[in-house]
């Protein structure tokens, strides 16, 4: 049965302020750091509701577009209002808590193995890593190619061809966790110090203390505003 003739429904309210504030801020040519008008007066010109306003803020702000900060107005993070589409947001929020199940399962383990198992090369390729996602951060991005690498580089330490398997499995889902976490306000600085904590351990060949910082950083990866978000609320 094709479901092309199924009711057509209209744009939300919200999805149409988040459309028109994404034109302002390019036609207005704010940058990273400028503050968009008060929810108040986005409110008054838009001619909607100031929850309406409110539900396309925090949409922003789960996508980690823009930072609101308390009393102080909100803040663009990034040059430009590239809004992904709300339902596949919905989608991520969806799959997402079992993804990070499963990293914190594997990762763990793969950090305990890889501090008894490390070469000096595997080694070399974790250093590598953290000083290609320092770079990136410095130059203002997520460092989410450093992310990537460094989390290879404990897999591949761990010299678990099973393991590995497995991580490959889920590989297009862990990639879509790492930008969800990393695209947080302040969170590649933090994520950065835990993958040092994490090569510490391993270099010392401290399975317990290697799998325990690992433990930390995966629950902090999934401390995520897609999860606080209620789709629900934004009807």
């Amino acid at each position: 049965m094709t479901d092309a003739l199924r009711p057509m429904s209209k744009p939300r309210l919200y999805e149409q302020v988040l459309d028109r504030l994404r034109q302002y801020v390019t036609e207005a040519g704010l940058r990273s750091g400028d503050r968009l008008p008060p929810e108040r007066d986005l409110a008054t010109r838009l001619g909607v509701s100031r929850a309406s306003v409110k539900q396309a803020i925090v949409v922003l702000e789960v996508q980690g577009l823009v930072e609101a900060r308390h009393g102080g107005g909100t803040y663009l993070v990034r040059d430009s209002l590239d809004v992904e589409p709300v339902e596949r947001m919905v989608e991520r929020r969806r799959r997402l808590p079992d993804v990070l199940d499963a990293r914190e399962a594997l990762e763990t383990k793969l950090a305990e193995l890889a501090a008894e198992r490390r070469t000096d090369e595997d080694l070399f390729a974790m250093r590598t890593a953290l000083a290609k996602m320092a770079g990136e951060i410095e130059d203002g991005d997520h460092g989410i190619e450093g992310d990537r690498m460094f989390h290879a580089a404990v897999t591949a330490a761990a010299h678990s061809a099973l393991l590995a398997e497995f991580m490959r499995s889920i590989a297009d889902q862990i990639a879509e966790s790492r930008t969800e976490s990393l695209r947080q306000p302040h969170r590649p600085e933090r994520s950065l110090a835990q993958h040092r904590a994490i090569l510490d351990a391993i270099a010392l060949q401290r399975p317990g203390q290697a799998a325990s910082a690992m433990r930390r950083h995966v629950r902090t990866v999934a401390k995520v505003r897609l999860l606080d978000w209620e789709p629900e609320a934004a009807e």
